[in-house]
């Protein structure tokens, strides 16, 4: 069976990701805020770079945290529909971190969706190796399947879909409007 078409929903808007992204932050301040040592936010490119700017800038508007350092890191195992790409997920260093020291930071790491956990158990081992003090995760969805034991510190909206559902995130810079979508393919035979 091949997909023909496609159902689409928009199940956030963009005023509905606002008070979502602001929800987030504050939980992200409260995680921080009990520990000591300097703060990083990472966010996982593609989405999770421009969520990680959304969340930095909202954090330090709050006022309860400085301008940390800001990274972002390319990982990839999925494309966007799904497909696996990479049976081993690749994380490929950007020259300019082989030297990154990250002892005494407390991490705030950021992606779009967290989905089986492959990325995100990648990044954690990564930073681990770069000495990070500390490690929470913040994901704008959570589809609460991981295969893995990881799961988001910060959550922005829980959705559970059918495994054959897809949850497209649309974040600016990479998209016009800040979204959430479920795509539904419609299989024929």
């Amino acid at each position: 069976m091949m997909p023909t078409s496609e159902n689409r929903s928009c199940l956030y808007d963009a005023a509905q990701l606002d008070i979502v992204i602001d929800r987030m932050a504050s939980q992200a301040l409260d995680l921080l805020r009990g520990q000591e040592g300097k703060t990083a936010v990472v966010g996982i490119r593609r989405r999770g770079a421009p969520l990680a700017d959304l969340l930095t800038e909202r954090m330090v508007a709050m006022g309860a945290l400085a301008m940390p350092l800001r990274l972002d890191l390319l990982v990839k195992r999925y494309a966007d529909d799904l497909t696996l790409l990479h049976p081993m997920t690749r994380l490929m260093e950007d020259p300019k971190h082989v030297d990154l020291d990250l002892t005494d930071y407390r991490v705030l790491l950021v992606d779009d969706v967290l989905y089986t956990g492959h990325s995100l158990l990648k990044v954690v081992d990564y930073l681990i190796h770069k000495q990070a003090f500390s490690v929470r995760f913040a994901a704008l969805v959570d589809r609460g399947v991981t295969r893995l034991p990881v799961h988001a510190d910060v959550v922005g909206v829980r959705l559970d879909v059918a495994p054959s559902d897809i949850i497209e995130c649309h974040v600016p810079p990479y998209e016009i409007d800040f979204k959430i979508e479920l795509v539904q393919p419609i299989r024929t035979a």
